[in-house]
């Protein structure tokens, strides 16, 4: 007999491209999607999580963007456009169509699962964003290129992610919402991460978890971090928690506006 929380690699052939992917646990409940980070990000670091959300009578999957991982394509062809499309063709392709749906995303990806929240709607049931970035608009038809181009001048232009659309989607969402913050972050400016924290707290049930000792790549923190990876994962499946205090250690939940 087949574990529920045994992994089972899959292929998917998408625009040119074959990307490939890991997935665990029971269908036809709740479907939790992973997704890696830009630069060397992929999905072997988040495999752990697989398992941990099959433990709770989840399905999870994770997949490698086109140019990361065990996935064909170039990464300098990649853009924030075809993240997200190749992410609503996986998930669209593998996802029962009535699951709700928990969407976690590591630091680009924070981005990413904005874009998923705005597409998929009430379906979404949880939100988990890593360190997350949100960008610009004016950058999301642009290829990544190979770090000196359109795409690197425009997000580094100081405070242009203030016009994100993503913040106004985190803003509107009003379901389950995790945010982890490492102690030291090279990447991600505070002021980012603060508008994130702002707008999850607009109407979400919102929990923040600080990780002291972590820094930005939180993907391989979690992957050598079984208690905070399994506290996190509880975290975002505790949908129906409202009173504010502790969740689980380290977590503190946020109602509303007052966080």
């Amino acid at each position: 007999m087949t574990r529920m929380d045994e992994l089972t690699g899959f292929s998917y052939a998408y625009d040119g491209e074959r990307l490939s992917g890991a997935s665990a646990g029971p269908a036809g409940r709740t479907t939790a999607v992973l997704l890696h980070g830009a630069g060397n990000g992929s999905k072997e670091r988040l495999l752990p999580f697989l398992t941990d959300f099959a433990a709770q009578g989840c399905r999870a999957l994770a997949f490698d963007f086109s140019g990361h991982g065990d996935s064909t394509g170039a990464l300098a062809e990649l853009s924030l456009r075809r993240r997200y499309e190749q992410a609503v063709a996986v998930l669209d392709a593998h996802v029962p169509a009535d699951d709700p749906l928990v969407l976690v995303g590591f630091s680009m990806s924070g981005q990413t699962v904005a874009d998923l929240v705005r597409h998929y709607g009430d379906r979404v049931a949880a939100v988990g964003l890593c360190a997350p970035a949100v960008y610009t608009p004016e950058a999301w038809e642009v290829p990544f290129g190979t770090g000196e181009g359109r795409f690197s001048e425009l997000i580094r232009t100081p405070g242009s992610w203030r016009h994100s659309p993503a913040l106004e989607a985190l803003r509107t969402y009003a379901g389950r919402a995790v945010l982890a913050v490492p102690g030291t972050d090279t990447i991600i400016p505070p002021e980012v991460t603060e508008a994130v924290q702002e707008a999850l707290s607009a109407r979400a049930r919102y929990t923040r978890l600080d990780l002291p000792d972590a820094e930005h790549w939180l993907g391989l923190w979690f992957r050598d971090h079984a208690g905070d990876r399994r506290d996190f994962v509880a975290a975002l499946l505790d949908g129906e928690r409202r009173a504010a205090g502790p969740v689980v250690s380290g977590i503190g939940d946020h109602g509303g506006k007052d966080s």
